[in-house]
């Protein structure tokens, strides 16, 4: 079926949301990222060609098996990096009033969070942040990451900055959305959830409906089953307070399926996602699981499966922080009351205008993403 008069009914229902008023907490990790190239060979000083695959690279480490080899990344872009920061900027692009809390630098801000902190309704920054060199590549990207100052977020070190308890509260009863994003890299986050449970949450309004809690685990394939099936317990909890949101990229739907002993077809059909989301959500409890595959993405919401196809890009000029980007779309989306199959197809645009033009839309921009692709001008 033609997503065609969908993307108009959501671009005339986007002109009717301008001037929205919309207050966001996001937290907790923070990374300067260097977007490198590998070198496959170079003409000299100023050129050279990629090494365009991960299977490419591959091959290259294997070959250097029982000997060795030297190989050269090219900086690209050095930019801010963690999936909070990078949610964050998007968020604060389409214009919410937004309170960021993580590891941006200490004592003073990173250069390269400078600009975001300056658009921010406040920041809380309190440790230095990590360190990740992306290598892109057309069919994918890998992440190399330096993350020990990652350690310093803690409950403790965020009462301290934030007022205690009681102010942490307080910003987070202002809120239509509150995101504690990179469970997988940060080593104290599931203690955080517990001890905001224990401590924020007797301190919380009661409120006529209750305010989206979005969470995104980042990748949990290095973390145990026995700490991811703890988390999941803990992110159903926030149900108390929060309308729970839960965003996971294909491999890691796959791999919380594992971790409850849920089966799938290994082929991975559009069926198998459908099934496989709807037995995940089933597990979890809680208000949404949104899914953001490559080139499709789905969620569950009261029980209904919704799916939406994207705008597809062959060559991206920039994949990291494709999936923030869409997260910040579907979730300005549940903020602005639109129905779910709206709230993927403003998280497809966003991200798809991302990739394309390696930095987030505006509200305006995105308007005019989704009538462009709706027209059927937009590149593949």
């Amino acid at each position: 079926m033609s997503q065609i008069p969908a993307l108009n009914t959501l671009a005339e229902n986007l002109k009717e949301k301008r001037g929205f008023a919309l207050n966001m907490m996001i937290g907790l990790d923070g990374f300067v990222d260097e977007i490198v190239h590998l070198v496959d060979k170079r003409q000299d000083y100023a050129h050279f060609t990629r090494i365009k695959t991960i299977a490419e690279w591959g091959a290259r480490i294997s070959r250097a098996s029982g000997l060795s080899t030297n190989m050269e990344m090219v900086t690209v872009q050095t930019k801010l990096g963690g999936n909070g920061p990078i949610l964050s900027n998007a968020l604060l692009e389409y214009g919410v009033a937004l309170t960021y809390v993580g590891n941006l630098g200490k004592p003073d801000i990173h250069p390269v969070f400078k600009p975001m902190a300056e658009k921010a309704k406040a920041v809380y920054s309190i440790a230095e942040p990590g360190h990740t060199d992306a290598a892109e590549f057309e069919d994918g990207k890998v992440m190399l990451g330096k993350h020990f100052t990652l350690k310093e977020i803690t409950w403790e070190a965020m009462k301290q900055a934030m007022g205690g308890a009681e102010g942490i509260a307080k910003i987070v009863d202002d809120c239509h959305l509150f995101g504690m994003e990179n469970w997988t890299m940060l080593p104290h986050m599931s203690s955080i959830w517990e001890n905001m449970i224990a401590e924020m949450f007797p301190l919380m309004q009661a409120r006529e409906v209750k305010p989206l809690a979005f969470f995104d685990l980042a990748d949990p394939e290095k973390r145990t089953k026995e700490d991811i099936l703890a988390a999941m317990k803990l992110i159903g909890q926030f149900e108390q307070k929060f309308r729970a949101v839960l965003g996971l990229n294909e491999k890691e739907l796959y791999e919380i399926a594992d971790v409850f002993g849920i089966t799938y077809n290994s082929e991975k059909t559009p069926e198998t996602l459908e099934k496989t989301t709807l037995a995940v959500y089933n597990e979890l409890g809680i208000f949404c699981l949104v899914v953001h595959p490559v080139h499709t993405a789905c969620c569950v919401v009261g029980g209904e499966y919704f799916n939406v196809s994207g705008p597809f890009c062959a060559k991206p000029v920039l994949t990291t922080g494709a999936g923030d980007n869409f997260n910040a779309g579907f979730c300005l989306g549940l903020s602005l009351g639109l129905l779910p199959l709206q709230a993927l197809l403003l998280g497809v645009s966003t991200s798809g205008f991302y990739v394309r033009n390696a930095h987030s839309p505006s509200f305006e921009q995105v308007i005019n993403f989704i009538e462009s692709w709706a027209a059927g001008k937009v590149s593949n």
